[in-house]
């Protein structure tokens, strides 16, 4: 596994138990027992998936007496972020492609159907 940092970040991202436990981490600090409470796994495992975060730098994580509480960093998410905004260009231009594509069927639409209804000859009561 690649081990530089924008590589790191998107493997921890890739799991959307990782995910939820950012999400949760939003909140504030919570302690490795208050992360694995939604999940049906075992804290071994809800651990496993803390190391993965921390290593990617997502989450930091202190000692205070028996309390290990866990902490998000979302600096490596800005890295994502600068990542992906080299990308809005090549969206919006397709968007903006779309969009000169849509106003001329629409012209077109309008030149080639009629104004108004034509009768037809059979219809008068």
């Amino acid at each position: 596994m690649p081990d530089d940092p924008l590589s790191l970040t998107f493997a921890a991202l890739a799991d959307p138990t990782r995910r939820a436990i950012l999400a949760r981490l939003r909140s504030g600090e919570h302690s490795v027992t208050e992360l694995a409470t939604p999940f049906a796994m075992t804290l071994p495992a809800v651990t496993k998936h803390l190391k993965v975060l921390e290593r990617a730098g997502l989450i930091t994580r202190s000692r205070e007496a028996q309390w290990r509480p866990c902490k998000l960093d979302a600096a490596p998410l800005r890295q994502v972020a600068d990542w992906t905004a080299g990308y809005r260009q090549f969206w919006e231009g397709n968007l903006d492609r779309l969009d000169d594509y849509l106003i001329r069927l629409q012209a077109q639409t309008k030149v080639t159907s009629p104004d108004t209804p034509t009768e037809s000859k059979g219809d008068t009561p």
